[in-house]
């Protein structure tokens, strides 16, 4: 991401990034912008509306065979890793009691190889993210919730990282740069925590704080008294610690970890050489329900509603918010797992209840986008 490039940029675009030197300020609330692509076109035959020259289809759908297994239902976070000569999309289950994940292979031409399993027997598997190292960070939300590391590949068996925390957990962005994991919290007053392992790359033992408010909008970090305590929930062990209403989706690039928060409705950005939080997007324009998050190497943001009118939105490295596709007749569902395939060329997300709203059903629907996004 050409961090610095967005960071710069002041723009009328609703939930505009405002910048002065070198410090983030809080968004303004203005119009919507024009999107890169262009306004979405009439539905395809999937209900997904796209801007011209995207394309659309439906890669699994919930209770239904794929690639040699049953997909899951209540299809959430996922993320994408690159594999030989074709790449793999690992998604969660939101499911209690029997949540997990499982992952899809893709030839190199986009065909399905193959679909399996590799996490089963956890609890509402919402969010996650992907390690630097190839492995999918799966996080129950719950209370207590843990994170389980697992391979994409399906090889090796998935082990628990309680050092990373026992709390509601949701979303999780790796900072090779800094060497930490960030992690956000479903909570009305949950936390932002980042997790510092004693040796990068091994998850075993490190240590979790969490960002506590200073001045401004300045946070520091310090330590969570105990991690895994059984009844002193993990965001009241500290007083200072920092709140934010109901954290969501992760993503880090250059120095910024960006995270959403539905309840404060906002796009918030940790600037990790500033030491500062503040409003990327405020939550003022066509983007509702802020919800899972990535990011291209173009500096572009794409954020899923979680509810609203079922959009990815776009927050272009120039500020303007946008919608790039919307699904339609799905009102009672939220798009979850947005992710680019290693090329760029391919999103995938899904709907994770589908028509039927419901979340243990054959509702949940996961789809691949095809066309020229900018990366």
């Amino acid at each position: 991401m050409q961090r610095r490039t967005f960071l710069r940029t002041v723009t009328a675009g609703a939930g505009a990034v405002a910048f002065s030197g070198t410090l983030w300020q809080h968004a303004a609330s203005a119009d919507s912008g024009a999107g890169p692509y262009g306004p979405l076109l009439t539905p395809d035959a999937n209900g997904l509306a796209l801007p011209a020259g995207f394309t659309g289809r439906v890669v699994a759908r919930s209770l239904q065979p794929v690639g040699g297994t049953i997909w899951h239902s209540a299809p959430d976070g996922g993320a994408c890793f690159p594999d030989g000569d074709g790449w793999i999309y690992v998604s969660n289950s939101e499911l209690p009691l029997i949540g997990g994940a499982s992952a899809l292979r893709f030839h190199a031409d986009g065909s399905i190889d193959r679909a399996y399993r590799i996490l089963s027997g956890t609890n509402l598997n919402c969010a996650g993210g992907a390690t630097p190292w190839g492995t999918w960070l799966s996080c129950e939300e719950i209370y207590r919730g843990r994170v389980f590391e697992a391979d994409p590949h399906g090889r090796n068996t998935a082990v628990s990282r309680p050092v990373m925390g026992r709390f509601k957990h949701e979303a999780a962005a790796c900072d090779p740069d800094h060497r930490v994991v960030y992690l956000t919290e479903d909570e009305e007053d949950g936390c932002f925590y980042r997790f510092t392992p004693a040796s990068w790359g091994d998850l075993s033992r490190g240590r979790l704080d969490v960002a506590c408010t200073t001045t401004g909008d300045g946070i520091e970090w310090r330590p969570v008294p105990s991690p895994s305590a059984l009844l002193t929930q993990t965001r009241h062990q500290l007083s200072g610690a920092r709140h934010f209403d109901g954290g969501e989706g992760c993503h880090y690039a250059d120095g910024i970890c960006y995270f959403t928060a539905k309840g404060d409705r906002k796009v918030w950005a940790y600037d990790t050489a500033a030491q500062t939080i503040t409003a990327v997007y405020n939550g003022d324009g066509t983007l509702n329900g802020v919800d899972n998050v990535t990011g291209t190497t173009a500096g572009d943001l794409y954020v899923a509603e979680d509810g609203g009118n079922m959009e990815i939105n776009i927050i272009t490295r120039d500020g303007t918010v946008a919608p790039v596709l919307r699904i339609d007749g799905q009102s009672g569902s939220e798009i979850t797992g947005p992710a680019f395939s290693p090329d760029g060329t391919r999103l995938y997300f899904s709907s994770q209840r589908g028509t039927s709203g419901e979340t243990t059903g054959s509702g949940g629907v996961t789809y691949e986008v095809r066309g020229p996004f900018r990366h």
